[in-house]
């Protein structure tokens, strides 16, 4: 019970910490009068929980399962991957254009024609748990920056969100793809709130 309970204290404080880490450094107003936004997501130097890297989580838990089932270590490599286009992408962009859409911006991938793009890195993942009597909420922080879409290595503005819880309050996010994909969603809430209330 006591474990229990530090895990649903250290969640509260995952929320806490994640609305204080929204802020642009510099004035978005350069989105004004836009009508599209392109998106980009990068992973580079990503870091997932406690095993450092990305390949070294990945290599762990499919060393874990091929003691078990082979097949399934192999399956948990392309399901991780696959999981960001299939499930974490649409929560974000779907979260984050019904913000925008109260400043006439849509967001979306591949949108060549935009002037602006919002670069999505995401640098550190925790995936989290649930087994039933105890659970660990899923974190991620993320480095969000706008540039140009034809000249994107210059940043013009970029906000930091940190600690972004993810979990179901129904409490059914056994898989870590439906704990991270709800800190996806939670991020895409902040950071349209913070851009449409800059366009103001």
């Amino acid at each position: 019970m006591k474990k229990l309970n530090n895990l649903m204290a250290a969640a509260v404080i995952l929320v806490a910490t994640a609305t204080q880490a929204q802020k642009w450094n510099q004035p978005i107003s350069f989105l004004k009068g836009e009508k599209n936004l392109n998106i980009q997501y990068t992973y580079d130097g990503l870091v997932v929980g406690k095993d450092g890297t990305e390949k070294d989580y990945i290599a762990r838990k499919k060393e874990d399962y091929a003691k078990k089932d082979p097949q399934k270590a192999e399956k948990f490599e392309k399901g991780w991957y696959e999981a960001r286009p299939s499930n974490y992408f649409p929560k974000f962009e779907g979260l984050l254009n019904k913000g925008l859409g109260k400043v006439g911006i849509a967001a979306a991938q591949n949108q060549t024609g935009a002037k602006y793009t919002l670069v999505v890195h995401t640098t550190f993942i925790e995936p989290g748990f649930n087994v039933g009597v105890m659970k660990k909420p899923a974190a991620a922080n993320f480095e969000m920056k706008l540039v140009e879409t034809a000249n994107p290595n210059t940043t013009l503005s970029s906000a930091f969100v940190m600690n972004v819880p993810g979990s179901q309050f129904s409490g059914y996010d056994f898989d870590a793809t439906t704990r991270i994909s709800e800190c996806y969603a939670k991020a895409a809430k902040m950071i349209a709130k913070t851009m449409a209330k800059g366009l103001k």
